[in-house]
């Protein structure tokens, strides 16, 4: 899983760093994006794209990806900026936060994806690269943590919706919740919150 790596490094990139957002297609909550450089040759037991992981199996990869990893970065919007910019900017937005968060700073980019995120840094945008590339899949279990453990807070605010559970994507329990409570102050409203 290190060959897009391994390929920039032949060109004389360095600092590689690998980025993933997680919550793009919730109904609620933040997008969150984190940025990993890792050290050459590196290797994480385990390390995969983080939804076909376990969140115990998440935890865990998080602790050592903090361990082993040259630095690492996360960047967030709120449902509001979400609204504000869409969703699409906004995951690009809390993407270059991340990479700000970095140091030392990167000179080459991995992004899961298909759109780059606006720095001054060169990369390359990967389709599906969380399951081709070490550091967007290490990127990808930084941002789906650190989303999921906000959602787990955002819970004892608002305990009627199951954000525990669902993390706030359109689940059948979510939209019950919706339909009977409303929305809450952290739902996306511009995004179609409940079926026709």
């Amino acid at each position: 899983m290190d060959s897009f790596e391994r390929a920039r490094r032949q060109n004389g990139y360095n600092l590689i760093a690998g980025i993933d957002e997680a919550g793009r297609g919730a109904l609620a909550g933040p997008v969150v994006a984190a940025a990993v450089i890792l050290p050459v040759g590196c290797q994480i037991h385990g390390l995969k794209d983080s939804k076909q992981l376990t969140s115990k199996q998440r935890s865990l990869l998080v602790d050592e990806i903090h361990r082993v990893a040259i630095s690492v970065g996360v960047g967030s919007l709120d449902n509001r900026q979400i609204e504000r910019f869409n969703i699409l900017q906004a995951t690009l937005l809390a993407m270059a936060e991340a990479v700000e968060q970095l140091t030392p700073k990167p000179d080459y980019l991995l992004v899961d994806g298909s759109k780059m995120p606006k720095t001054n840094i060169p990369g390359q945008a990967i389709p599906k690269g969380d399951s081709l590339s070490l550091s967007i899949a290490a990127a990808s279990v930084i941002a789906k943590t650190t989303r999921d453990r906000l959602m787990i807070e955002f819970h004892q605010t608002y305990p009627n919706y199951g954000f525990q559970q669902h993390k706030g994507y359109p689940t059948a329990q979510h939209r019950l919740a919706i339909a009977q409570f409303g929305a809450s102050a952290i739902h996306r409203n511009t995004f179609k919150l409940l079926p026709d």
